[in-house]
């Protein structure tokens, strides 16, 4: 076994003993380390200064309690947490999400992973993520601008527009935002713009910041498509979710040409032969907050499926969207086997190890999350800059950013690929290249 392989073994067996029972966390490591066996072998100077096991560790993990009272009268306390992983490139960056499965495990994998997918935007930032086991839906105004007031009393003392800036994820929205950021107002007495992002237009935020995860991700498709036969136009499309991802994504490639024949919740999937009514599916579950099943009642061609999986639809391109893990072996061999040439990942780790492996063997080509989703965080960076200028952009220059900053993503992991022997895997050039640029920064600041 060479010094680099004995080195990447005693990182991945590190990562085991120190973090039990956090899968994912770990599944996230492992997918990482198991690319970097030429770049480790080429930079012997990143097994001297313990890059690997430094870059495994967050720098911080934070946990905290947040109290807050419904509107009864009754008192609830739920757990907060802000994972603040690596400051190697500039201030933390990474959402917010409150959602009942949130604990350690899942922020400490979305925190990792959003090391990487930072370094590859070409902006300054670091990487972390947060969140709460709380859960928004159901509750009231009221409610969530109370617990949002008492979160962030507590995580006031560790963000900052040159430490930590948050911004929104599942469960967190403009709404959320906009209390978090009256309270961190209220607690420092300044109006500290950049401390959050994902802000309303009104008072420091960005244009296009809700479309940019999607439409970001089929930036990237295009780009994956450039060198085929193939394109967006004419190509049947599915996404998983029907959340804000995966409504922008179809919307965008809706826009290029393509047809989006399905979507899906937690209750099923719906077929629409005749392309997804975006306005109508827009209205049932950002306005009405409904299941998809109310869509199809209200859409004569579309079909409600309850259960089963979005990807038993015959489609040429795949875009996961909706969660971790959601797209396992055999849902990724049912695709393979009707035609899929392309899968992109709008979530974060949509893809089981598994379905990665399947899509290498059957030659579907295949974007991994922390290149294809990096449009949100892209805008994001791009909210600091203009925060920090005390300006705003239009909504075509924001979009034309985010289109330049994807074609560069795809550009970086396809040429690094191909410069380490592995061409067309996308997965070890986002990894290399990524791992290469925060590597480099924490050698170059020296053992902290």
């Amino acid at each position: 076994m060479s010094d680099a392989d004995a080195a990447l073994h005693a990182a991945l067996a590190t990562v085991e003993r120190r973090n039990p029972g956090q899968h994912l966390f770990r599944q996230a490591a492992h997918e990482v380390l198991e690319s970097l066996a030429p770049v480790v072998k080429q930079h012997p100077e990143y097994v001297e200064g313990a890059i690997l096991e430094r870059m495994m560790e967050p720098e911080r993990v934070i946990s905290f309690r947040v109290p807050w009272v419904d509107d009864s009268g009754k008192i609830h306390v739920q757990r907060g947490f802000r994972v603040q992983f690596n400051s190697a490139l500039g201030p933390y960056k990474g959402g917010l999400r409150f959602h009942k499965t949130v604990d350690e495990d899942t922020l400490k994998f979305l925190g990792f992973e959003q090391v990487f997918k930072n370094a590859l935007t070409g902006l300054e930032l670091g990487g972390g993520k947060g969140g709460s086991d709380f859960d928004p839906h159901g509750r009231s105004d009221n409610e969530v601008m109370r617990f949002c007031q008492s979160f962030m009393a507590e995580l006031a003392h560790h963000i900052g527009e040159y430490t930590d800036v948050p911004a929104g994820d599942i469960g967190v929205g403009s709404r959320e935002i906009g209390y978090m950021f009256g309270q961190y107002r209220k607690i420092t007495g300044r109006f500290e713009s950049g401390v959050l992002t994902g802000k309303g237009i009104g008072y420091g935020g960005s244009w296009a910041r809700t479309e940019a995860t999607g439409y970001g991700l089929v930036y990237f498709v295009r780009e994956m498509l450039r060198e085929t036969d193939y394109s967006l136009e004419g190509s049947r499309v599915v996404v998983s979710g029907s959340g804000n991802v995966a409504i922008y994504a179809a919307k965008k490639a809706s826009q290029l040409g393509a047809t989006v024949v399905g979507c899906s919740d937690s209750s099923g999937y719906v077929v629409d032969e005749d392309g997804l009514d975006l306005d109508l599916l827009c209205e049932v579950k950002e306005v009405r907050r409904e299941r998809l099943s109310a869509y199809a009642s209200e859409r004569g061609s579309a079909e409600f499926v309850e259960g089963g999986s979005v990807w038993d639809i015959d489609c040429d391109i795949a875009l996961p969207c909706a969660t971790q893990n959601e797209l396992d072996g055999d849902a990724a061999r049912t695709l393979a086997e009707n035609g899929c040439r392309v899968v992109a990942e709008g979530a974060n780790m949509p893809c089981t190890e598994e379905a990665v492996h399947v899509f290498r063997d059957k030659g579907v080509l295949f974007g991994p999350a922390k290149a294809a989703n990096a449009g949100g965080v892209a805008t994001s960076g791009l909210e600091m800059r203009q925060n920090a200028g005390r300006l705003q952009w239009d909504f075509e220059r924001v979009d034309s950013e985010l289109d330049r900053i994807m074609t560069n993503i795809h550009a970086t992991a396809a040429s690094t690929a191909e410069e380490y022997g592995m061409p067309g895997d996308l997965v070890a050039g986002a990894n290399i290249a990524g791992f290469r640029k925060v590597a480099d920064a924490m050698l170059a600041q020296g053992v902290i």
